[in-house]
């Protein structure tokens, strides 16, 4: 009785934080600012959320920022994650593959968006190259991190059960023990990816998306539909990171679950 009482108080202290929140906003932007330009009210947003809603520009939208995170996070698993494996478990792959990498990764993913436009045009594929870019670095140092982590007496387990080759030891040692830093990684880089995708839409990688229609608004001076889409930008963040943690945490990693307070 005294959890379900306590849950259900915790849900209404969310509840009621956001409406002062809510309340705060209005009568800033209301009373105080009452300009439009420098700060819409809540009632502004909804208003503009409603009509593109109403007008189905929001879906194309959606759709077109969700492949550009899709090609990018998705080129960035598949040649992120055999890096990290090889520069983890092979010395000399790591001895000469990391200075390249360290070399590179300071570079910012949007100092990428010239070559990306060049390269590519104003494409899919163009996008999801900077989004890569952002991406792929975090994959590979959790990667890395995770199988230089791995404990020498599970690969002596392994050996003695007659898991001799690099092969075997991999895949029923090496890459379940540091599945942990891999998915904290992935993590990582999807939160990256993410705001690149927004810098790459808005700095003319693409003609279309959620943070191509911020720029294009903010040209037009209707602050409503900015802070529109930036609100989209950040609960569709949320979502995308809740999903990621409940797939990741209740299926791949359910082993690791601990005692639950």
């Amino acid at each position: 009785m005294n959890h379900q009482k306590s849950t259900f108080s915790g849900k209404g202290i969310d509840l009621i934080s956001l409406l002062v929140v809510i309340i705060i906003w209005q009568f800033i932007a209301d009373f105080l600012i009452q300009r439009k330009l420098i700060l819409p009210s809540f009632t502004d947003v909804v208003s503009a959320f409603v009509n593109i809603v109403q007008t189905g520009v929001i879906f194309m939208d959606l759709l077109t920022s969700l492949v550009h995170f899709g090609l990018g996070l998705f080129a960035a698993l598949i040649i992120g994650i055999p890096i990290g494996v090889a520069m983890g478990w092979f010395k000399y792959v790591n001895k000469a593959i990391d200075p390249l990498i360290e070399v590179v990764r300071p570079i910012p993913p949007l100092a990428w968006i010239p070559f990306a436009i060049v390269w590519f045009g104003l494409t899919n594929i163009s996008a999801g190259f900077v989004i890569f870019v952002g991406a792929v670095f975090p994959i590979i140092i959790n990667t890395v991190a995770g199988f230089k982590g791995i404990p020498r007496v599970y690969v002596e387990a392994a050996k003695v059960l007659g898991c001799m080759n690099d092969r075997c030891l991999i895949r029923h040692v090496a890459l379940p023990s540091s599945m942990p830093s891999i998915a904290a990684g992935i993590r990582i880089a999807m939160g990256v990816g993410w705001m690149c995708l927004v810098a790459a839409e808005m700095f003319g990688v693409s003609s279309s998306g959620l943070g191509y229609k911020i720029w294009w608004h903010y040209y037009l001076h209707q602050m409503d539909y900015v802070l529109v889409y930036m609100l989209i930008l950040g609960f569709l963040g949320l979502l995308i990171d809740r999903v990621f943690r409940w797939y990741v945490d209740g299926k791949i990693l359910k082993w690791r679950k601990g005692v639950v307070v």
